[in-house]
C-alpha cells in the first residue's frame, strides 16, 4: 500500500486535531518527539551542548553533485563524526511529497545512528507577504516540509520571516504568518523556528518582539551567529536565545590558534548556555579560504575544544 500524505488537500491553514491524530499514526518517524525546546533539560548528565551538521556546510559538494542528499547523514557520521544532521530543502526540493523517498533517508539516518534534527527551508514565499492570498500561500507551501519533517523524525522547521513594509508594518505581517503556520505544525508537534536570515530578521529586537506576539509554544527563533550585518551579533544573539530551538554556529575563516576570526566563539557560547540552552548547536561553515571539508573539521574542532573548557 502507498504511504498515504498526512493531511487531505484543503484550501485552509486550519485542520481539526483529530485529522491530524489519525493520520499521524502512521508516520515513518525516527522516533515519537513532542512539542519541546529542542533542549537537553539535564545537563548534569549530558554535555553542556550537543553537535549537529548543517547541509549548507557542503552546499558546493552537494551543488556540484559530488555528495547526493540520501548520503549527508553518513557522511556527516564517518568523515566528520558528527551524528546529529540539519537538512537544507533545496537538496530534495521536489521530494518532501515523496513519501518513499523520505522513508529511504530516514533509514539512512537510522542505519548510521544519526538524528535527524531540522530542515532549513527557504524559497517558499514571503511569510510576512503584504499581499494576503500570496502570504496564505507561502504558509501553505511549508506544510509539505512541516510533513517531511514529522517523518524524518525532526523537531522543527527553520523558516524565514521576509516582508515588505515599515519595521511596524513587517513585524504585524511576520507575525500573523509565523503564527498561523506554527498552528498548523503544532498539530503534529512541530516546531517553526526563525534564523536571522536578512532584512529586518536580522535585527535582534525586531525578531524578538515578533517572538513576543506570537506568543506560541512551537514557534522560536534559531539565532545564527553571523547574519547581523551591521547589527551587533552579540547583542543580537542574546535577544534571540529566549526563544532558541537551535543555534548555528556560523563560520568563515580561522587564526593559526584555531579561533574564529570574525567571531568570539567563547562569548557566543557563554551567551548560549546563560539562556540555558543545551540543546544543539550546528557547524554552518561558509568560508572560502580553506576547503568545506577543512571549514567543517576546524569549526567541530572548536565547538569542542571549547565546551571542554567550559565543562572544566
Amino acid at each position: 500500500m502507498p504511504h498515504q500524505p498526512i493531511h487531505p488537500s484543503c484550501q485552509n491553514v486550519q485542520i481539526s486535531r483529530r485529522t491530524f491524530g489519525m493520520a499521524a499514526a502512521g508516520l515513518l518517524v525516527a522516533s515519537q518527539r513532542r512539542i519541546i525546546h529542542a533542549q537537553n533539560t539535564n545537563p548534569a548528565v549530558a554535555p553542556l551542548f550537543k553537535i549537529s551538521l548543517a547541509q549548507w556546510s557542503l552546499h558546493k559538494a552537494l551543488f556540484k553533485g559530488q555528495i547526493d542528499n540520501l548520503d549527508f547523514p553518513r557522511e556527516s557520521k564517518r568523515t566528520y563524526g558528527i551524528d546529529a544532521v540539519e537538512y537544507v530543502n533545496q537538496f530534495f526540493k521536489d521530494k518532501a511529497k515523496d513519501y518513499d523517498y523520505l522513508a529511504q533517508l530516514n533509514q539512512r539516518a537510522t542505519d548510521e545512528g544519526v538524528t535527524n534534527v531540522l530542515i532549513m527551508c527557504d524559497g517558499l514565499g514571503k511569510l510576512g507577504d503584504p499581499d494576503e492570498k500570496a502570504r496564505t500561500a507561502a504558509i501553505e507551501n511549508h506544510f509539505p516540509w512541516v510533513e517531511a519533517a514529522k517523518r524524518l523524525g525532526c523537531h522543527s522547521i527553520r523558516v524565514n520571516a521576509a516582508s515588505k513594509g515599515t519595521d511596524e508594518e513587517q513585524q504585524k505581517l511576520a507575525v500573523d504568518g509565523l503564527s498561523r503556520l506554527a498552528e498548523y505544525a503544532a498539530q503534529l508537534e512541530l516546531n517553526v523556528i526563525v534564523e536571522n536570515h536578512g532584512g529586518l530578521s536580522s535585527n535582534g529586537k525586531w525578531l524578538a518582539g515578533v517572538m513576543k506576539k506570537i506568543n506560541l509554544p512551537n514557534a522560536g527563533t534559531l539565532p545564527d551567529f553571523g547574519n547581523f550585518k551591521e547589527y551587533d551579533r552579540y547583542k543580537g544573539v542574546e535577544e534571540l536565545m529566549p526563544y532558541a530551538k537551535g543555534v548555528s554556529a556560523k563560520s568563515h575563516d580561522f587564526d593559526t590558534k584555531g579561533d574564529e576570526t570574525k567571531t568570539d566563539y567563547r562569548r557566543m557560547l557563554k551567551l548560549v548556555l546563560d539562556a540555558g540552552y543545551h540543546g544543539y548547536v550546528g557547524v554552518e561553515y561558509e568560508g572560502k579560504n580553506i576547503s568545506e571539508s577543512d571549514g567543517i573539521k576546524a569549526t567541530k574542532v572548536l565547538l569542542e575544544k571549547i565546551r571542554k573548557e567550559m565543562s572544566a
